[in-house]
């Protein structure tokens, strides 16, 4: 009898746990972004600053805090004004719904072909604002950035209709023009952001600043590796993530080992969770119940293993993640300082990365955001 009221009272509290921890998730504050790209033939710039900046927008929302509590990141991605898309489809197509997945961001970043059409803004905002799954929270701050060099009336949907669409929805339209500033005005990509409470901002997308390599390089890329090791894939997509995973790492030490450097510290951000793949997340979220998992559904070296050695497991990689995750922040903070040294003004380049960035903290703080950098 004592065993049976032991045992009774350890699920009840594994139960109360895994409750909480459900909760704890609904209740964290969201930042949802589509990022619709103008994929047209002019277009690899921005394509390339895509690839290679999404990890320092993510690690600008590393930073922010509501309520003392990291928000949960959760990105889309529209492809628009590409040819091999069917006319009748306005040349656009979504590619990933708003996700937390933000590997899969990257691997589809790096898939993207620029190809010569008609770039249909109007459309492509609306299709967006009608078809994600926008948070309803008055909290959560809910934008869409879209970027290109055509003018903003292209298509047949008035963007002016869409804009507002948006807004009435609490969704901010960013607006970023690649070309100059005037022409931009000229062909109403600051019209559409003013009409979405938004920003306008003209960037040359051929222009990108030169990476920096810097003396922490090398340690962050190896304890970066070292990290791959705490993911503990189960169910049918863990092969698959520990697989994106690791081919997102060569992406970015392909485009430069700045790029691989602002991964690494993404990597050991609160955004960068893997929960429908990873048990230390899944558990961590609440999302899985390690006692109620079918061996199949378990990687080879937790197969056979009881409740209670599946839960020791599970919890020394992460207590080993959360250990690398310290070592990386505290070199990228280390490297972030020597850059700033590097940088021969204090003024940032204008790249997509920088328009979002000051999108993000002004219109993050006016949500109650803090950053705390």
């Amino acid at each position: 009898m004592k065993k049976l009221t032991v045992f009774c009272i350890a699920w009840t509290m594994i139960s109360a746990f895994g409750l909480l921890a459900k909760t704890f998730a609904a209740t964290q504050s969201r930042v949802q972004m589509a990022i619709l790209l103008d994929t047209s033939g002019s277009m690899d710039g921005l394509i390339d600053q895509a690839r290679s900046r999404l990890w320092k927008i993510v690690n600008e929302l590393a930073t922010a805090r509501k309520n003392g509590r990291a928000p949960r990141l959760q990105v889309a991605l529209y492809e628009y004004g590409q040819s091999s898309i069917p006319a009748a489809r306005g040349y656009l197509r979504l590619i990933v719904p708003l996700s937390d997945d933000l590997d899969r961001i990257s691997e589809e970043l790096f898939k993207l072909k620029t190809n010569g059409g008609d770039e249909y803004c109007g459309q492509v905002i609306a299709t967006a604002v009608r078809e994600l799954e926008w948070s309803g929270g008055s909290g959560d701050l809910k934008m869409i950035v879209i970027a290109g060099n055509e003018p903003f009336t292209q298509g047949t949907t008035d963007y002016r209709a869409s804009c507002r669409a948006a807004i009435a929805r609490g969704i901010i339209v960013n607006t970023i023009f690649c070309g100059d500033y005037q022409e931009g005005l000229r062909t109403d990509w600051k019209a559409g952001a003013d009409l979405a409470d938004g920003q306008y901002v003209a960037i040359d997308a051929n222009n990108a600043p030169p990476p920096i390599s810097a003396p922490q390089d090398k340690e962050i890329a190896r304890l970066s590796q070292e990290l791959n090791k705490t993911y503990v894939a189960y169910g049918k997509n863990g092969a698959g993530g520990l697989e994106r995973q690791k081919e997102q790492d060569m992406n970015a030490a392909a485009v430069s080992g700045e790029v691989l450097a602002q991964r690494a510290a993404a990597k050991a951000a609160p955004q960068y969770s893997n929960s429908s793949w990873d048990l230390v997340d899944a558990k961590k979220s609440g999302q899985v119940k390690l006692e109620e998992l079918s061996d199949a559904e378990l990687p080879q070296e937790m197969k056979g293993m009881t409740a209670a050695e599946r839960n020791e497991y599970v919890a020394a990689m992460q207590g080993q993640r959360e250990e690398l995750q310290k070592k990386i922040a505290a070199l990228s903070g280390e490297r972030e300082k020597f850059v700033q040294k590097q940088m021969k003004s204090g003024s940032a380049a204008d790249t997509l990365d920088e328009a979002i960035r000051r999108a993000l903290r002004s219109q993050a703080a006016a949500k109650s955001f803090l950053f705390e950098k």
